[in-house]
Formats: C-alpha cells, structure tokens, sequence
C-alpha cells in the first residue's frame, strides 16, 4: 500500500470510464505510509464516495417518479433530535399541574400583564470596549432596558437598588480576555437566577447582509423547543424580559431556538413579498447559550439554593439526552 506499489485506484487518467480501477472493498486509507500520497487518496475515496450517493439518490428518485401514487413513502431519516432519550419531565400542553405551577410562579403577574418589564444591563468589573458595544446592541434589542456600568459594586449591592426602583430583571454579562463568555439572569424581586455560558457572540457589524438598525418598535418573540419543565422555566425567563403587547408593525421579531441544549438568539426583520413567500433580514446581535445552573431566589453565590445545576460527567452520558 506504499508510494509506487502500482496504479493508483480510482485515477483513469489516460484510461477508459469502463476500465478505471475502482477502491476494492478492503481498501484502508490508513494502510498508505506517505502522508501526501494518504491526503490525495483520502480526497479521491471522499469524492467517489459522494458521487456513488449522488447516483444512488438519482436512482431512487426516478423508481419513485415511476411508481407514482404507488411509491412507498420516503424513510425518516435519523438524527439526534428525533432519536431523543425520553425525559420524564416532558411537559403535556393539557396538564393541569403544569397550568397551576405557572399561574402561581414568579412570572405570572408578567403573563397577567399586571407588570411591565424594565431591565437593567450591566457588566462584570472593568469591561471592554467589545462586551461594552455587545451591551449597548442588546439594549436596542430589549424594550425598555437601561444600561449602567458595575465601578467595583457587588451584585448583592445592586440587586436591591434594582428593586428600589422598579427594575424586573437584572442581566449581567461577564467576559474573559476582552470576550463576553458569560450571562447571568435574574428575576426580581424574588428570582429565580439563570446562569449561562455565552458563546459565539456575533456584533451587528460582523454579520454579513445585515439589516438597518432596529427601530424602537417592541418586537415579538419566539420560543422554540422549549419541551420540559425546566425548558418551560428558562422560556418563561426570555418570555419575561420583552413587553407583552408586540408592534407587529415594526415587524421585528426575536427568537430563542433551542437546540441540544443550546439556545440560539436571532433578531430579525421580515417582509411579505407574496401570500407565499417571507424575506428576512438579520438585524444582530446574535449569540448562543448554554445553561449552567438555575438558581432559587436572587443571585447568592454562596447560601443560594439551586433548583438545577449543570453536571457534565453526571449528566452527559448520550448524545441523545437533553434537558431543556
């Protein structure tokens, strides 16, 4: 299998279709010693691999347009999502523990608009001119929201001068080496407290074929895949922080995907081209979560008691299993 042990497979230069020689069945890439020769053959194994799928695909779908009616339906493919372990706290739309939980939950004067949001902005200590911009962008994004540095005070301190003057939640974004990495969320005055590791942060003017700036309209929000009891708590948190009464005129729309346990921020704008057909333009800032810990009460990084906490060589034990 070295260099210059006879033809190479698969290359018909010089040769006839019919006569090029294919990879044999126990063909191992691994086998060749010289790293270049193993790179080339790896890329020529890839592309004959694709071209047999490609065939394969074209085949079957003529056989359909032949069967017509009488085509068998098309096999579901898997993935992780659709091939999920069973979470036990999986939320019923129709339970009626569920309904009372939250008509009774620190959210629910929220959800009977009995409150109007207000939320404060801040920083971890000393923050850079990234994490600062990161901020002032998130604010244009959150209705009525306010933006005000830390200068040395501690979260336990400013909690309640929050509540002294009416603010709902409280987000913090933390940052490591002049990156945001991470955001805590509470809930005030009584909590619960969120705490996520950011990632993948994204300013308006990094992403390509954005939008104009956002107006001032408040926009709607979307929560997706938000299935168990612990997803229903983290969506009721987003939910939370933007008006309940969206301007669907300003056509705005923030949304929450989650995804494996990853939660995707979009803010879009979108326009009806047609009956069918939606345009859609990013307007940013955009930025994935992932869950660390829930937290009872406001933020107590010492006495707090935790409703949940992320354990990763505990609770990571599938690919297939998730928690939101």
């Amino acid at each position: 299998a070295g260099e210059g042990s006879g033809p190479v497979p698969g290359d018909g230069a010089g040769q006839p279709a019919t006569e090029r020689v294919l990879f044999p069945p126990t063909f191992s890439v691994s086998e060749i010693k010289n790293k270049q020769r193993r790179h080339f053959m790896f890329l020529r194994w890839k592309q004959q691999q694709r071209k047999e799928k490609l065939a394969l695909k074209k085949k079957r779908r003529k056989e359909r347009e032949a069967l017509g009616d009488k085509a068998p339906p098309k096999a579901v493919p898997k993935t992780i999502e659709n091939q999920r372990v069973y979470d036990e706290t999986t939320v019923d739309p129709n339970d009626e523990e569920v309904a009372f939980d939250e008509a009774t939950d620190e959210f629910a004067p929220y959800f009977n608009r009995q409150t109007v949001p207000k939320i404060l902005i801040t920083t971890s200590d000393r923050p850079r001119g990234r994490t600062v911009r990161f901020c002032e962008q998130l604010a244009t994004v959150i209705p009525n929201s306010h933006v005000y540095y830390r200068r040395g005070l501690a979260l336990k301190r400013i909690i309640p001068q929050c509540i002294a003057r009416d603010f709902t939640d409280l987000i913090v974004i933390n940052e490591d080496r002049k990156i945001p990495n991470g955001l805590v969320l509470s809930h005030l005055p009584d909590g619960p407290t969120a705490h996520f590791r950011m990632s993948s942060v994204r300013l308006r003017k990094e992403i390509k074929r954005k939008g104009k700036e956002p107006t001032e309209h408040v926009p709607e929000v979307i929560l997706n895949n938000f299935t168990t009891r612990l997803g229903h708590s983290i969506g009721r948190m987003f939910a939370a922080l933007f008006p309940h009464n969206p301007q669907f005129i300003g056509r705005q729309v923030a949304t929450f995907h989650n995804q494996r346990d990853y939660i995707f921020f979009r803010f879009h704008r979108y326009i009806f081209k047609s009956e069918k057909k939606v345009g859609i333009q990013e307007l940013g800032p955009r930025f994935t979560l992932k869950l660390r810990s829930l937290q009872k009460g406001t933020f107590d990084s010492k006495f707090g008691e935790y409703e949940w906490i992320h354990k990763r060589r505990e609770m990571d034990t599938s690919r297939r299993k998730f928690h939101l």
